[in-house]
C-alpha cells in the first residue's frame, strides 16, 4: 500500500497526460501490479474494472499470476461442456459452492500444477437441485468436492469448506485413476518404459507391466472395470489365498507389492504404433488403430523388461563407423517380451496367467532380446498460459488489451488543449505548401511560351544561311549533277 502522501511513489506509479501533468484514470484507490520481469513503470499492469473483490482476485490470478480460469456449469451444461469433452485420463474435479465465488488463486495454482492429470469445474448449488446432484453424485449439500476418476466407479465425494493445504494433500492422493493410463508422461512413473527402469528402484533387474489395450467405448469400459478388480484382489493378499486354489497365483500379488508389477490401460487409437508393436497379429485391427470394423475388441498383453547388471555398471562409448552400426546402436537398454493373454476375462484366470508368466519369467533363462520401442505420442497439447514466459493471456485477449490502450491514447491525445492550435498550424502550412508549388508551375509555364515563339519566328541571316548549306551538303549524289572530262556522246547506230 501507498499513500497518496508518498509523492515521489505516487508519481512514479501514475499515469502521465501528453503535457506531463499525473493523473490516476479511474481515480483513487488505484491497483497496480509489476508482473514477473518487469523492472520499471513503463511495463506494469493496472487494474481497470471495477473495484470489488471478485474482479481484482480474477485479475490478479488472470493477469499477474498467469493462472487458468476455473468456470460455472449448469446442471444442463455440465455434461456436454465439461465431463464430454474433458480427456478420458484426467480426473474429473468438481467444486459445488453456495455463494458461487470465484476460485481462489491457490485453487488456481493447483489446477496448473496438476494439468496433465486433472480438470476443474465448479457448480452453484441450489435446493431446487438437490435430487439431480444426490442421484449423479451423491452430493448432499455445498460447499462440497467431487471426483470422478474411472468409468463406472463411485464418486470421492467431500463435504464441508475446503482447506488450501488438505485440499493439496487430497488432489495428490486422487490424481491418477485407479487404474493408471499408460501415456508419454507416466511410462516411466508406472516402469513401462524400456529406457526407464522398474518401480521398485534401479537395482530390480526384472519386472514387468500389464497393458490392457483398446479404443474407447463399452468394450474397453467393461474390460477396465475387471482389471480394477484384479488389482483390487491382488491388493488384498489375505482374500487372494483364500479365494485361490492354486499357489502359484500368489506370484503376482507379491510382484504387485514389491512394485515388480504394474497394472495400466492404453488407448489403442492414439497410441496405434507403440499398439501395433506389441500386438502384431492378424485381428490387431479389433484393436489398434482407428476404428475398421464394428467391434472393438480389448486386448491384455502382459510385457518382461530385464536389464543386464554389467552393462549398466560399464559403460564404453564407441563411435558408430557405419550406418549399419548407428541403427544396431539405438535400441533400448532393457531387454523385452511380450505375452497376449486369449482366455475368458475372469478375474481368478487372469490372475493365475500372470503369475505364472511372472514365474516362469523369474526361474528361466530367457533371450536378452532388444529392440527399439514406439516412442508414446503426447495426448494434450499445450495450454496457453505455458506457451511462453509472457503469455500471460490469450491472444484474443491480448489483442483486445492493445486496441482498448490504443483508444485510450488516442482520447488523451484529443484531450491536449495543444492538439488544436498544434493542428491548425500543420493545416495552414500544407495549404501553404500546395499553392506555393502551383504558384512556381504557372510561372515556368507562362516563361517558357513566349521563347519558343521567338525562336521559331525571327532567325538571325546568319543562321539562315548555315541551314540553307547544311541543307545542300546533305543532299545525295547524282549523275547530272557534273561531267566527267574524258566523257563523250556515244554515236547511235540507224537501227537504234
Amino acid at each position: 500500500m501507498v499513500e497518496l502522501g508518498e509523492v515521489q511513489v505516487a508519481a512514479y506509479l501514475s499515469e502521465r497526460k501528453p503535457m506531463g501533468r499525473f493523473f490516476f484514470r479511474n481515480g483513487l484507490p488505484s491497483v497496480v501490479a509489476f508482473p514477473s520481469g518487469c523492472k520499471t513503470s513503463d511495463c506494469l499492469t493496472r487494474f481497470e474494472g471495477e473495484l470489488s473483490v471478485d474482479a481484482v482476485i480474477d485479475w490478479f490470478a488472470m493477469a499477474v499470476l498467469n493462472l487458468p480460469r476455473i468456470f460455472y456449469y449448469s446442471k444442463e451444461s455440465l455434461g456436454p461442456r465439461f465431463l464430454a469433452k474433458s480427456s478420458p485420463h484426467k480426473v474429473k474435479v468438481i467444486f459445488f459452492s453456495k455463494t458461487g465465488e470465484r476460485a481462489t488463486p491457490a485453487i488456481r495454482q493447483a489446477a496448473r500444477d496438476y494439468w496433465n492429470y486433472a480438470t476443474f469445474a465448479c457448480v452453484l448449488w441450489r435446493e431446487e437441485e438437490f435430487s439431480v446432484w444426490w442421484n449423479t453424485f451423491g452430493v448432499e449439500s455445498a460447499p462440497a468436492v467431487v471426483f470422478l476418476k474411472d468409468p463406472g466407479l463411485k464418486p470421492l465425494v467431500y463435504h464441508g469448506s475446503v482447506n488450501d493445504s488438505w485440499f493439496l494433500d487430497v488432489l495428490e492422493q486422487n490424481k491418477q485413476q485407479e487404474l493408471p493410463q499408460l501415456r508419454s508422461l507416466t511410462s516411466e512413473e508406472l516402469g513401462c518404459d524400456a529406457r526407464g527402469y522398474s518401480r521398485a528402484g534401479r537395482d530390480t533387474l526384472t519386472w514387468y507391466c500389464a497393458i490392457l489395450a483398446g479404443r474407447l467405448g463399452p468394450e474397453l469400459d467393461s474390460m477396465r472395470e475387471t482389471m480394477r478388480r484384479v488389482q483390487e484382489t491382488l491388493s488384498k493378499s489375505s482374500e487372494l489365498k483364500a479365494a485361490s486354489e492354486d499357489e502359484h497365483s500368489i506370484t503376482a500379488a507379491v510382484a504387485l507389492k514389491s512394485k515388480r508389477l504394474t497394472l495400466s490401460w492404453l488407448d489403442g487409437e492414439t497410441q496405434k504404433n507403440y499398439c501395433f508393436f506389441y500386438l502384431n497379429i492378424e485381428s490387431s485391427y479389433e484393436t489398434c488403430g482407428p476404428r475398421r470394423v464394428p467391434t472393438d475388441v480389448p486386448r491384455l498383453f502382459i510385457i518382461r523388461y530385464e536389464r543386464n547388471a554389467t552393462e549398466d555398471t560399464f559403460k564404453v562409448d564407441k563411435k558408430a563407423k557405419s550406418i549399419w552400426e548407428f541403427h544396431q546402436q539405438e535400441v533400448d537398454p532393457a531387454a523385452q517380451l511380450s505375452v497376449t493373454y486369449n482366455v475368458s476375462a475372469e478375474v481368478s484366470r487372469i490372475i493365475q496367467w500372470m503369475s505364472n508368466i511372472i514365474e516362469d519369467g523369474d526361474s528361466r533363462k530367457l533371450p536378452f532380446y532388444r529392440v527399439k520401442t514406439p516412442e508414446l505420442v503426447p495426448e494434450d497439447a499445450e495450454p496457453f498460459w505455458s506457451r511462453g514466459p509472457q503469455g500471460l493471456l490469450s491472444k484474443s485477449m491480448g489483442t483486445k488489451q492493445k486496441i482498448q490502450r490504443t483508444i485510450i491514447r488516442i482520447y488523451d491525445y484529443l484531450g491536449d488543449p495543444r492538439i488544436g492550435p498544434a493542428l491548425l498550424l500543420g493545416a495552414l502550412m500544407s495549404f501553404g505548401s500546395i499553392w506555393l508549388m502551383r504558384t512556381q508551375q504557372n510561372r515556368s509555364v507562362q516563361s517558357s511560351q513566349p521563347s519558343q515563339a521567338d525562336n521559331g519566328d525571327k532567325l538571325k541571316p546568319r543562321e539562315r544561311c548555315r541551314e540553307r548549306n547544311a541543307s545542300k551538303r546533305n543532299l545525295p549524289p547524282s549523275i547530272t549533277d557534273f561531267e566527267p572530262k574524258d566523257s563523250y556522246q556515244m554515236p547511235l547506230s540507224d537501227s537504234d
